[in-house]
């Protein structure tokens, strides 16, 4: 597949781009910055995208690709242009381009407002939530798209484990290569569509975690 990652020099993104690549995809690394993208890979070709762009010229990228992947963040300077509406515009624009598959990093309980004051994590990223919130809840309510969305727990820079819990009823934490591990194998799992998966490091193996989605 011809895959289109926006936030392609994100802290996830990189390794989503490897395990696509090593799959046999296509990536399109799209990145506000092209410049400073660093994976060098003949079956990866940077472009310049901009979550501030209009609907229209983001659709002139989106049509060139098969799925789309949504992984950037603003880490709080822009949530309102970036987290959210240039979440929602994205997801306008593959629409109207004909590309019916989308899958969104998120974060967990980003739909469930009342968790927010009871886990720990996330008491103090109240306005990232709400965010996150609001993208979620228009691909679910006003898309017809065929998404994944992908809520992990607090993000560790640390050594993948291969095991997840799936929807799990409080929260943890997730090192980022097990999170780009599930975000790279969705793509092709249609059990995934139209599915909002929460997770947190477990003791399930990835691969049957996600098979019993």
């Amino acid at each position: 597949m011809k895959v289109l990652i926006v936030g392609a020099t994100g802290r996830v993104a990189g390794y989503v781009i490897r395990n696509l690549t090593d799959a046999g995809h296509f990536v399109y690394a799209a990145a506000r910055k092209p410049d400073s993208f660093q994976i060098d890979r003949s079956s990866v070709e940077v472009v310049p995208f901009d979550l501030h762009w209009s609907k229209a010229r983001m659709m002139e990228t989106v049509k060139r690709a098969d799925a789309v992947y949504f992984l950037a963040g603003s880490r709080g300077k822009d949530l309102l242009q970036t987290d959210a509406f240039g979440a929602v515009q994205l997801m306008q624009a593959a629409e109207e381009a004909g590309v019916k598959r989308f899958i969104i990093l998120s974060s967990i309980f980003a739909m469930e407002p009342d968790k927010w004051s009871q886990e720990e994590s996330l008491k103090n990223i109240t306005n990232y939530n709400i965010a996150k919130f609001f993208a979620d809840e228009w691909l679910v309510h006003n898309t017809d798209l065929d998404y994944t969305i992908i809520q992990p727990s607090v993000l560790k820079e640390t050594e993948g484990t291969g095991r997840i819990e799936i929807n799990p009823e409080h929260d943890g934490s997730n090192p980022i290569p097990d999170v780009a591990r599930v975000l790279s194998d969705v793509l092709e799992m249609k059990n995934t569509y139209k599915k909002v998966i929460k997770m947190r490091t477990g003791d399930t193996e990835i691969a049957s975690a996600l098979k019993a989605v």
